[in-house]
């Protein structure tokens, strides 16, 4: 049994008991997922009092099941599944999400997706390159003499609400609203959230659904070349998006597009200055970009939880499971299996192992993964190459946020 001052291992009962609100968890996780991975990977969180899994195998598995969804009051009532009513303060929020591509199940998810992921796939994605390297340079001359930058507000925070906005339809402008509204909306998500937070969680979604409705009824009338507009347009089995399914989609996309790769871009710049690595042999050519994007994206992932629903009986790894029951797949743990990584707490940018696990996997793969995968892949080499000597200036703060892991601040100087 491992005990510490903020967690606890029974591998016997396989209960864990882990304060994820305490800084030497979230600071560094990955030392307690070595530690979960070496005792208990499977485990019952006591805090969550529910049932978690970190073993690549199981995550993966988990992952693609269909006896597991994100939704699960398409085949039960809440009476039923002894679930309270929505809560009236969150009426807004939870409109928000009713038509969410990340919260709903086939056949609702194969349509919406199916109309979306057209705009998504690589090679359409592909073609943002150049503008991509446009705008990095054009943040980076911002700075690029003062000699020190805070890179997440500076570079990190701008890049992939742009791109995400022009890819929409939405104007550039808005970046800084559409930042504010995002991040009050994740709270949501956070482990231990407060009664404030869900208040601002549902304000956010109130103005951020609003705004969207009123961008839906300019493209009606002035239809444009921007996803916004084939959504609006384009129909699947004579079915058109309604206006909630449109405001729904609008959010999810422009929450997902950048709330992640955000915290990535910060992510990964830090572990490239911490590995000893000199950039420019990370960054040589599109092949050594590729696997060193790829290493950073195991080694600290952005997104640490997805939870599921159990829709029918299944058993997983000796533990059963009834319709109703939630469990939850640790993604960034899955990326630590010392199962499937050699040495997994080290960056190996020349590793050929297993595909990691950041984006999930199955039919709720992160549909916008072509797009992140671009933008880490065009603008981590120019600011290595633009910023030569670059190194941390502070230990970067890491966001109490457990499930969405990224940096407060990354004070940088060169």
């Amino acid at each position: 049994m491992t005990t510490s001052s903020f967690f606890s291992i029974d591998p016997v009962a396989r209960r864990v008991s882990l304060n994820a609100r305490d800084p030497a968890f979230y600071n560094n996780p990955n030392a307690v997922y070595a530690a979960l991975h070496a005792e208990c990977p499977t485990f019952y969180w006591e805090q969550q009092q529910q049932w978690y899994f970190t073993g690549y195998d199981h995550v993966n598995g988990l992952l693609r099941d269909r006896r597991f969804g994100r939704q699960i009051l398409h085949v039960a009532s809440r009476e039923e599944l002894g679930l309270p009513a929505p809560q009236p303060h969150l009426k807004n929020f939870d409109l928000a999400e009713r038509h969410s591509l990340l919260e709903i199940e086939p056949p609702e998810h194969t349509r919406l997706r199916t109309l979306v992921n057209r705009a998504f796939v690589s090679r359409h994605v592909e073609k943002m390159k150049p503008e991509l390297a446009e705008l990095a340079n054009r943040l980076i001359d911002a700075f690029a003499e003062k000699g020190e930058v805070e890179l997440l507000s500076a570079f990190a925070d701008i890049i992939p609400v742009t791109m995400i906005a022009r890819m929409i339809g939405i104007p550039e402008e808005m970046g800084p609203q559409l930042l504010k509204w995002s991040h009050a909306y994740v709270r949501m998500y956070i482990f231990g959230r407060t009664p404030e937070d869900e208040l601002a969680a549902d304000q956010a979604a109130e103005e951020f659904a609003d705004y969207v409705k009123t961008v839906i009824r300019e493209r009606r009338a002035q239809p444009r070349d921007d996803l916004l507009t084939h959504m609006i347009t384009t129909e699947h089995k004579g079915q058109y998006l309604t206006e909630d399914e449109l405001v729904s989609t609008t959010i999810v996309l422009l929450n997902a597009g950048h709330e992640a790769t955000v915290h990535q871009i910060g992510n990964s710049v830090r572990v490239i200055l911490e590995s000893g690595y000199a950039p420019a042999e990370l960054f040589k050519d599109e092949a050594t970009t590729e696997r060193t994007v790829e290493e950073t994206l195991r080694i600290c992932a952005p997104v640490h939880v997805f939870q599921r629903w159990c829709l029918e009986p299944a058993e997983i790894d000796g533990v059963s499971f009834q319709r109703g029951d939630k469990v939850a797949m640790i993604l960034a743990a899955a990326n630590l299996d010392p199962t499937k990584f050699s040495d997994p707490l080290t960056f190996k940018p020349d590793r050929n192992e297993a595909p990691n696990l950041s984006f999930g996997a199955g039919i709720h793969f992160c549909i916008g993964a072509p797009l992140a995968r671009l933008e880490l892949n065009a603008v981590l080499p120019i600011l290595f190459e633009r910023l030569g000597g670059l190194r941390l200036k502070k230990t970067p703060e890491v966001k109490d946020l457990y499930q969405f892991h990224g940096l407060d601040k990354l004070e940088l100087s060169w």
